[in-house]
Order: C-alpha cells, then sequence, then structure tokens
C-alpha cells in the first residue's frame, strides 16, 4: 500500500479546500462543522523540476510526474478521545496514515465560524494532541494489563527466549511511553517510537507518535510576499514548532490557482509577490518527510517520475515499474540526472565513465535514471 498523508485539524481552518487544491477534488468546503464526515483519499502530483528538464533532453512526448497519496479527515473536537464528535471513527483514520498534516488556522475571518470562537492556532494544536495522547494512552493501558498473560503463555508453551525476550523488551517500551503520555511529552514519544521502530522492537501504532508537519492557513492578503512572517498567529506557531517544520500556505488562493491554467496562475501569483505555490512546499515538504525520493526511465515516448522510500534496492525499484522486471533482473545501467544535465547525452557519460552498470546490491539514488535489463 503506498503511502499516506493525512490532513488533521479543527472544524472550519481549511482542511477541505486545501485538500481540494492538493489534489484538484471536489470534495465539499462549508463553513460549519464536520462538513466532512469519509476521509476523502486522492493523489497530488509531485513537483520536480528535474522531471522537466530531462523531457527536454530527451525529447520525450509525454512527461508522467511521480505522485503521492493524500486524506482528508473530518475535523476532530475536545473529547474526540471519548467519542465526541464522532471522535473513535476520526482516530481510526489518523490511525492509517504515515504522516499527519496539521492544518492550523492562522487568518482572522469573521464570517468564518471558529469553534473556541478565537483563533490561536498553537492552541488548536495542543488540543488535537492532548486528544491523540489520549486514545494511546488508553491503548497502551489495556495492552500493559495483558503483558503478564502474554508472558505465562509463551512461557508455558516453551516458547524461544527471542520470543520471550521480544514480548519483555516490548513490555520495557510500553512502561517507558504511559508516563510520557501521561506528561504530554510528545517530542519524547516521537523520539522513543523512532528508535522503536530502528530497532524493530514490537508496539501498538501510536497516534501521537506519527510523524508530523504543520501547514500554517493563512489570509490572501498576508500570503503575499512574505507578509506571513509579520503574522502574529505564524509567528506563535514557527515559535512552537520551528521554521523548518511550518509550511505557510494559503488554501483560499491555492484554491484559486488549482482552476487556472499555468500561464494565467502564473502571472497570478507574480501579482501577488508569490515566488512558490505554498501546495508544491507542502507536497514536496511531505514526500521528503515520509522518506521518499524519485528515480527516473527517459526516453522519445515518455519521461517517467518513479516514487521509492530511501534505502531501495535496484531490483525492488525494478518491480516498482513492473513485477516482472524485478522478477527477471538481470542488472541496470545507472546514471544520475545531475550528470546528464552537465553533459547533455548519454554518450558523453559513457565516455567519462559515468554511465555504469550495477548488480542486485546497488542502493538506488535520489535521481538516479535507471536502465534495467531482466529476462522473464
Amino acid at each position: 500500500m503506498a503511502l499516506q498523508a493525512g490532513l488533521v485539524g479543527l472544524p472550519n481552518v481549511g482542511k477541505s479546500t486545501l485538500f481540494n487544491a492538493l489534489t484538484k477534488s471536489s470534495v465539499p468546503a462549508e463553513n460549519f462543522p464536520f462538513c466532512t464526515l469519509d476521509p476523502s483519499t486522492a493523489m497530488a502530483k509531485v513537483p520536480d523540476e528535474r522531471l522537466d528538464r530531462l523531457m527536454v533532453v530527451y525529447g520525450s512526448q509525454k512527461l508522467i510526474p511521480a505522485t503521492m497519496n493524500f486524506v482528508d479527515i473530518a475535523g476532530l473536537v475536545k473529547g474526540a478521545s471519548k467519542g465526541e464528535g464522532l471522535g473513535n471513527q476520526f482516530l481510526s483514520h489518523i490511525m492509517e496514515v504515515d504522516l499527519v498534516i496539521h492544518v492550523l488556522r492562522c487568518f482572522e475571518d469573521g464570517n468564518v465560524l471558529h469553534v473556541h470562537n478565537a483563533v490561536d492556532p498553537v492552541n488548536d494544536f495542543e488540543n488535537i494532541l492532548t486528544e491523540l495522547m489520549l486514545k494511546d494512552l488508553e491503548s497502551l493501558e489495556k495492552r500493559n494489563e495483558r503483558f503478564v498473560t502474554l508472558l505465562k503463555a509463551a512461557k508455558n508453551k516453551q516458547a524461544s527466549v527471542f520470543e520471550i525476550k521480544k514480548i519483555e523488551k516490548e513490555q520495557e517500551l510500553v512502561g517507558q511511553l504511559i508516563p510520557l503520555l501521561e506528561k504530554g511529552d510528545h517530542q519524547a514519544i516521537i523520539k522513543l517510537v523512532a528508535q522503536a521502530k530502528k530497532e524493530d522492537t514490537p508496539l501498538i501504532p501510536l497516534l501521537s507518535g506519527k510523524p508530523f508537519l504543520v501547514v500554517a492557513n493563512l489570509s490572501e492578503e498576508d500570503f503575499s510576499g512574505t507578509n506571513y512572517k509579520q503574522n502574529k498567529h505564524y509567528q506563535a506557531v514557527v515559535a512552537r514548532f520551528g521554521e523548518e517544520n511550518v509550511v505557510p500556505v494559503s488554501a483560499k488562493i491555492e484554491s484559486e490557482l488549482a482552476h487556472m491554467d499555468e500561464a494565467d496562475a502564473k502571472e497570478f501569483m507574480q501579482d501577488l509577490g508569490i515566488e512558490q505555490s505554498g501546495l508544491d512546499s507542502v507536497i514536496k515538504t511531505t514526500y521528503q518527510r515520509l522518506g521518499l525520493i524519485s528515480f527516473y526511465t527517459c526516453g522519445p515516448k515518455e519521461a517517467h517520475a518513479w516514487t521509492i522510500t530511501q534505502g531501495t534496492l535496484v531490483p525492488q525499484a525494478a518491480g516498482v515499474i513492473h513485477s516482472d522486471l524485478e522478477r527477471g533482473f538481470i542488472a541496470a545501467e545507472v546514471y544520475n540526472c545531475e550528470d546528464i544535465f552537465a553533459q547533455g547525452s548519454e554518450a558523453k557519460l559513457r565516455t567519462l565513465g559515468l554511465l555504469r552498470t550495477e548488480g542486485k546490491t546497488y542502493v538506488v539514488k535520489n535521481g538516479d535514471i535507471l536502465n534495467i535489463k531482466f529476462n522473464v
């Protein structure tokens, strides 16, 4: 299953408007709570200037960009962990995504309702995070109660030392996480969950342990140029999360851009002093946070970007193109797009030794161009 990023936030913060712009969809986006009930999933094209350049180099007739999945999840409210506002259902939707994108309202508008009657994005985040942690605490406490039974059963059936150690390791981890959840130490939870994943320690999925990104949804006026840097709500969000974790966006502007052709959109952005679409920043940052990279297959028919996770071996990358390529993999001709941009042709790359043949142990790099040799 493809990795997914879920848009999460309180009602009426602009999630559905942003989702529609991201994915060119038409999910209802109205000025009342719980306009979105069921999660909507759609693909967004990953902006990639390298692919545009490769299309020119190869004279490709067609360009096929990489894509990634976004999910629009209904607005959460206080008490969601106890079922308020259909909270249990919504929390289960968050559990299914790999990255949580917190959409925080950073604009003032008396015509758009706010569930707490005041714009305070950091407080909004804390309210959502509290619900995630309360649900996680409930889940871990139930899990903790079962360890005595699990260990007894493992020993009675004479399980291996490895299996018993595995249960004990999970028990220790759960014992460390419960007090962190009680204190609300989000950073420590994320760090511990990431470490557990790295060490392959078993752990039930945690809502508050998922990697996250913050999107600051601004007004049209504030997103023009760099006006948003003077927005007090944006400043508060950056102070809380760090600038590297916050993507400024105006969902309203992006919604308008999504309905324009490329030339009109470019002119509109220039008029507003916008150098890069906020959506492009959201997609690119999400792609990176999920540990995704792109490799390419190129020729006169098409320039095609393919998505893999960092650390993927070349046979598995070939399998992304077609299962037969992985099954019958022999070798791959490999070179990086930056090399062909510099040298201009495959012939020149061969002369310089920059085009090489790699076997099954090669780890594909971001920007690699592959020509797979196989036999089935």
